[in-house]
């Protein structure tokens, strides 16, 4: 599979087309080519339309290129960014073909403003490719975040666990194959009987089992996507495609949107006029504690860990 894939990649890129629409070279340099995640998974740019003139153009409704300084160009994206002005990011759209495990797939879904379309197990077999954590991705749940990792598991239960996954993963595909009555090349492995149909015998399979899918998104919406999935609080496993995506792609492509999404967004910080009034007192020396605030106990627990006051 490693080796079709290869040779599908340098086909691709050998065959140079001219184009008198708008590109980037630095994200042409690495279309196709795909960045490894995780254990088994990857992300490859296959198309991709406009960059960071395209939003100047869109905002401005103008024509080609050189009617603004790069510098005016550059402030207008920030201006942009700032204001939540979204729809010229819209304009730009990419496209991307991604392996990820079932369970992780299934989290991604839940963005619901790309066109996705995904392998179908209906009528291919499943390569025999799991995700297992790393030991030190290995937590016990958190106690503050019902929805999050804790402490790291002592290396006794790290390794009785992953067994656990390793053996479940490999024992329901091999029954899998047993089911189907064929192996993942499409062999046939006992000619002397029927094999179940595949849209049944893929519900045993077990969800960190990869998957594939092609995923087309606009900008817009693919900032909002790692504005949720490249924060800390993400899951660990989405997080590491959010960040390939946001560092290793979207940087690549559109630059000056890259730079203003992580001033505005994704390193600024959120104030309600709660938290601003009790700024405000702080910044005039006066005292003001946690009862008196009108915060709620978790929002002054980030007010004061952020802005380093003495609670």
């Amino acid at each position: 599979m490693k080796n079709k894939e290869s040779n599908e990649i340098k086909s691709l890129r050998s065959k140079v087309k001219k184009t008198l629409r708008v590109t980037s070279p630095s994200l042409e340099s690495v279309l196709y080519k795909p960045f490894k995640v995780l254990d088994s998974g990857f992300i490859r740019v296959i198309d991709y339309m406009g960059d960071d003139s395209a939003i100047v153009q869109s905002a401005r409704v103008s024509y080609g290129e050189g009617t603004k300084k790069v510098s005016n160009d550059k402030g207008l994206i920030r201006y942009l960014m700032k204001n939540w002005h979204t729809t010229p990011f819209e304009m730009c759209e990419i496209k991307f073909h991604i392996k990820l495990p079932i369970f992780i797939a299934r989290q991604w879904i839940r963005h619901r403003t790309a066109n996705v379309n995904e392998y179908s197990a209906r009528y291919s077999i499943l390569d025999k490719e799991f995700y297992i954590p790393k030991p030190e991705h290995m937590s016990t749940q958190s106690t503050t975040n019902k929805q999050g990792r804790g402490s790291n598991l002592s290396k006794k239960d790290t390794e009785k666990f992953i067994k656990i996954l390793k053996d479940d993963a490999d024992r329901n595909y091999k029954h899998y194959e047993n089911m189907l009555n064929e192996n993942q090349s499409g062999k046939i492995i006992d000619d002397n009987k029927a094999g179940l149909t595949r849209e049944l015998a893929r519900i045993n399979l077990t969800l960190n089992t990869y998957t594939q899918w092609y995923w087309k998104i606009d900008l817009h919406n693919l900032l909002h996507f790692l504005y949720l999935r490249e924060d800390a609080h993400a899951q660990y496993e989405i997080q590491a495609y959010a960040e390939i995506i946001l560092n290793k792609i979207v940087k690549r492509w559109v630059p000056h949107t890259y730079s203003a999404f992580k001033e505005f967004q994704l390193e600024s910080y959120n104030l309600s006029k709660t938290a601003i009034e009790v700024i405000k007192k702080k910044l005039q020396g006066k005292k003001i504690s946690y009862e008196k605030s009108g915060l709620s106990k978790r929002e002054w627990a980030e007010l004061t860990n952020k802005f380093g006051f003495k609670k």
